[in-house]
Parts: structure tokens; sequence; C-alpha cells
């Protein structure tokens, strides 16, 4: 029988010092309108497929929640003590009983890491030019340099003209290559504020003699100041640009904030520990880490384990390894952890530590059987199925089969309820229908359409878009008001910011106090 807690109970587990997974089962747009500080986002659509990776021991302290009015948060947690989960509890009343309680709810994704952000410039009053001063700087063709700290994807959707992509886990390794000349000023930029600021502030943490700055606002408040940006850019780090001169600064930062270096031995004694959840964490690039790591570690970038570490660790208190093989990345990225309050070390030796660990288990998703385009065709031409597509509401809307339905696993049940057609799935990730037809329709024998989207565009098949449907309301996968400030939406531009300036005014004092920022005596 699943445990009920209710709120306060769950603000003193929260501080207590144990471990603890706070899983916000809703979808991504209900989670990011408002949820808890600590809440790591687990959408019930993907719950068997993320939780073994964000929460790998078993025994943990688990609390999922969710909007109080439906059973979402009580069928995950059956669904998680089915994977062997055996310590869960359900947050009686959901995140509205949380605010009813007098606590704060937040919107937004990555609250801790923005929040930190905005701690971090207050406390060492990091260096910053607006967008109309980098503008006028670019004109005059001065010698400046602009490195955007954001992973190449996001580097390629905008970018401020004649920036170099670099994101911010690799600025310590690679930024004496990129910037040779020591008196250049160096300007590091993001789509928001973060890691602008993370990123100068790595840099002038590590001693670089430049002029380090970050750029007011990112590319949104070059593009709020009416300047230009560009898009498709693919201007970025050489692969051969690491360099370690920055190796005896990494590792001076790292003794500053305390940031212990562990033996493979240890990590291996920690990983047998039964009462304490382990996560090795890679902080490579995609390119190194595809080309081989210890066993049993994940990859985390850097820069990303900063800014978005729920997507990467789900256990408030676990233990993180950092490792590289330079010496440079993994302690420089650990002395921010040390300082967002997390119990981060690195391994010494890194790659040559010969460290090799167990994979975190995965669930094994049951089976589907399938259905080709051309007999799906033909089978909707007769109308004896009922086409249901999983994929997200978004990729809905701009292309999906004709007569298909989009559904979420949270609603699906209901959608096809009274349905005495063959149920026909489609989905870009098979585990993920395959697990929404286990517990959802258990009674249908749905079939999954091979190979998805993909494969109906190869047989030539008609494709229909919506860009209407489903609705906006609908889209509970979908958060808008992160999307709109990317798309010349400038209101949506400025209510971000505000928000993200707005974030620290709504710590609690607990919740503050568990960063670990330096006072402003010891950094000056």
């Amino acid at each position: 029988m699943t445990s009920h807690i209710d709120p306060k109970t769950l603000k003193s587990w929260l501080h207590d010092g144990g471990e603890i997974a706070l899983l916000d089962v809703r979808e991504h747009g209900q989670y990011g309108e408002a949820h808890l500080f600590y809440g790591i986002p687990l959408p019930f659509s993907r719950l068997e497929i993320d939780a073994p990776r964000l929460v790998p021991r078993r025994s943990v302290r688990v609390v999922a929640y969710d909007d109080g009015e439906s059973d979402v948060a009580l069928r995950a947690a059956e669904r998680l003590a089915t994977l062997g989960y055996t310590d869960v509890h359900v947050l009686q009343g959901g995140a509205p009983a949380w605010k009813a309680a007098g606590y704060v709810l937040f919107a937004g994704v990555n609250l801790p890491s923005k929040t930190f952000g905005e701690l971090a410039e207050e406390t060492y009053h990091t260096p910053r030019v607006s967008a109309d001063q980098l503008a006028e700087m670019l004109a005059r063709k001065d010698k400046v340099v602009v490195l955007d700290g954001r992973p190449v994807s996001e580097f390629h959707k905008m970018n401020i003209p004649g920036a170099t992509c670099c994101p911010n886990g690799e600025l310590p390794y690679r930024v004496r290559q990129l910037v040779p000349d020591t008196t250049i000023p160096i300007v590091i930029n993001c789509a928001g504020r973060t890691r602008s600021i993370i990123g100068a502030q790595t840099l002038i943490n590590l001693g670089l003699p430049n002029p380090v700055y970050a750029l007011e606002n990112g590319t949104q408040g070059w593009y709020l100041n009416d300047h230009t940006l560009e898009h498709g850019g693919t201007q970025r780090y050489a692969a051969d640009s690491g360099n370690t001169d920055l190796r005896p600064a990494a590792k001076a930062l790292a003794e500053r904030f305390d940031v212990p270096t562990v033996t493979a031995k240890t990590v291996r004694q920690w990983a047998a520990e039964t009462n304490r959840t382990l996560f090795l964490c890679d902080v490579r690039t995609p390119e190194e880490f595809a080309a081989g790591s210890l066993p049993g570690a994940q990859h985390t970038p850097g820069g990303q384990l900063m800014q978005a570490g729920d997507q990467y660790f789900g256990v408030r208190g676990a233990r993180l390894v950092l490792i590289d093989n330079d010496g440079v990345r993994a302690p420089t990225i650990a002395s921010w952890l040390r300082q967002m309050g997390h119990d981060a070390s690195v391994l010494e030796g890194g790659l040559a530590s010969g460290l090799s660990l167990a994979p975190a288990a995965a669930s094994t998703a049951p089976e589907l059987k399938t259905i080709d385009a051309q007999t799906l065709s033909a089978r909707l031409a007769q109308n004896d199925v009922a086409l249901i597509d999983l994929r997200g509401s978004m990729q809905f809307r701009a292309g999906h089969i004709p007569q298909a339905r989009w559904s979420i696993r949270p609603r699906l049940a209901e959608d096809v309820q009274g349905e005495t057609r063959q149920i026909v799935l489609v989905a870009d990730d098979t585990a993920l229908a395959a697990w929404a037809a286990a517990s959802e329709l258990a009674d249908h024998a749905p079939l999954l359409f091979e190979g998805g989207m993909a494969a109906w565009r190869a047989a030539g098949l008609p494709v229909e878009a919506t860009p209407a449907l489903p609705a906006d309301s609908d889209c509970i996968d979908y958060l808008f008001f992160v999307h709109d400030r990317h798309d010349g939406n400038k209101e949506a531009a400025r209510r971000y910011l505000a928000w993200e300036t707005g974030l620290v005014a709504q710590l609690d004092a607990r919740e503050r106090a568990a960063f670990r920022l330096p006072s402003a005596a010891s950094h000056t």
C-alpha cells in the first residue's frame, strides 16, 4: 500500500540531510508551470524509461507528486513499486497542497541551477557588458572574443554574430587555444543569464588574466535591444583545442572549494554501499564519451551537469564522482557543484584509473506486435483501426498520419474508452509506447506502427498538419513560456528574464542555506 505524506513532513525530509528523490510525475508543460524547488521532472509518460537512470538505488526514499486532482502520482508510485522501489510515498494533495501549506511553487525548469547563477552573480559581482556595449565593440572591430557557453545544438538555433560555441564545461580546457592572447577581452554568452554568468566566473575563478565579462541577458538581451542574431551557426571549438595549461589552476580551484579527490578503490567501496546513491559522471564531450569511457559511467557534459543536473541525477544528497582525462574539466565543474551544495568528488586518474562499475539496472520494456505502413494504410481506409499518436504534441501539430488522434500516457486509457477497433500506436520511442500500453491498454492488445513517421513518409503516404490541434490547453507536455521567448516574442523574452532575476527572492531560508557559495570576504 502506498504511503501518503503531508507537505510539512516533506519539507522536513528535504532538509534533514538524508537522500531523497522528489519526483514530479506530471508532464513537462504541467511541471514547468508550477513545481517544488527540488522537484525532479520525471513525466509519467517516461517513468520506466528514466527512473532507473535518475534514481538507480531502489531503496532510496522517493516522494512522487502531481496536481492533487488526478491519480497520476498514485499510479506512478504503483509503477515504481513494480520496478522494485521499496520506499515510495505520495505527497497528499500534490503541488496545490504544498502551496496551501505556505510553501512556494516555482515556474520554469532547472530551478536550482538558474537560481544558483543569480546567487553567484550576487556573490562574485561577475563583470558584465550590455548588448549595446558588445554591439559597439564589434562594430568598432575591437579585439574581443565572444564565446557561447551553450551546447552545440542550442548554438545552432541562434547566436551572437561572430561568436564561437564553447560549452561552459569545455571553457577551462579549451580557452587558451581559442584565445591565446592573454590581453584580449572575452565575453561569455548564453540564451539568457545563467550560463553567461557561470561561464565568465569560471574563467575568472581560474585566474585567467584576460578581461572576462558575461553578456547581460544573453541572446535574448541582444534581440530585445534590436540587434540581429544569426541562425544555423556552426563555428565551434576545434576537436584538438584541448590544453592542460590551466590544470594547476583547476587543482587549486578544487582545493579552494574542498573538492575531494577519491581513488578507484574508494569509489568501488561506495558503489557497494546499500544506503547511499552513486553517480559516475563523465564530463567530457559527446564525441569523447562515444569513443570510450569507464564502465558504469554516464555522459554528463560538464556545463549541462551544472545547468540541468535534474536531467542526469534525481537523488538529492547523492554522491557525484566526476571523471575526465585532462585534470582540468572535472575539478573545475566539481568546484561549482560543491558550491551548489552537492556531494561532488573527482576521480583520481580519471579515465586511466581502471575503475569499472556495473551500469545502473535498466527496465526492459515489454514487446508489442507491429504493423507496417502499407498494412496500416489499408486498414485505415477500411476504418477498422484507431490510430493513437504518442509523440510530442508539437510534433503531432507539425505532421501526422491522417485519422490519427494525439494522446499521452496519463490520458490514454480515458481517450480510448469505449473503443472497439484495433488500437495502433505511433511513437518515436518504442519503449515509451510499450510501457504506456502495458499500464494503460492492458485489455486492448494494441499494435505498434513499425518505423514511426519516418517509415510512413518513406512509403510516400500522406501527412497532415494541424497547427491548432491539439489545443494549447491539451499540450501538457509542452512549456509554452520557455519556448516563445526564442520565437520572435519579445514580451515572452522580457517575462522570462524577469522570472529569472526574480528567483532568489522566492527562496526560503533553508533553500538558500543549502547553497554553499563563499562569503563576500573569502573570494576577494
